[in-house]
């Protein structure tokens, strides 16, 4: 298996764990939990429809653990910076929507801020690094023909 499909899945699987265990010390904050326990958080009602949607975001990094490492190149590289994009931006808006955000909440975020955008540039110079490498195999090859 390709060590870039192991790293991206690797970062997929620590960026998960970080979203994950980032809402489990936010269920630890009491006046967090009243207010989830009265279903309006932050003026947003929690809602059936606010909690697929917040489903459907936390299914992607846990898809893209598995998707790392099954997809062809082309479609891993593609489904990766799209998906990490995606998961950037989403978590520097929740950091201006809440103001001012809690400090553990932004230590996870630059945490997964940081994950997601090495996974962005990871996936981004894969091909350009399988083409570097072919040029270098390709040269050496040349300078061993020639002797």
């Amino acid at each position: 298996m390709s060590t870039v499909r192991s790293r991206l899945s690797t970062l997929w699987i620590f960026a998960t764990v970080n979203y994950l265990y980032c809402d489990v010390v936010t269920l630890m904050n009491p006046d967090l939990l009243r207010k989830f326990m009265t279903g309006e958080v932050g003026g947003m009602h929690i809602t059936q429809g606010f909690l697929l949607g917040a489903s459907v975001l936390v299914e992607i990094p846990m898809a893209m653990i598995l998707l790392s490492r099954v997809l062809k190149d082309r479609a891993n590289r593609l489904a990766n910076v799209i998906a990490a994009s995606t998961m950037t931006a989403v978590q520097l808006l929740t950091l201006v929507v809440q103001a001012p955000p809690p400090v553990y909440y932004v230590f996870f975020s630059v945490i997964e801020i940081a994950t997601t955008s090495v996974i962005v540039w990871s996936a981004w110079r894969w091909g350009s690094d399988q083409r570097a490498l072919s040029d270098q195999a390709q040269t050496l090859r040349h300078v061993a023909a020639d002797r």
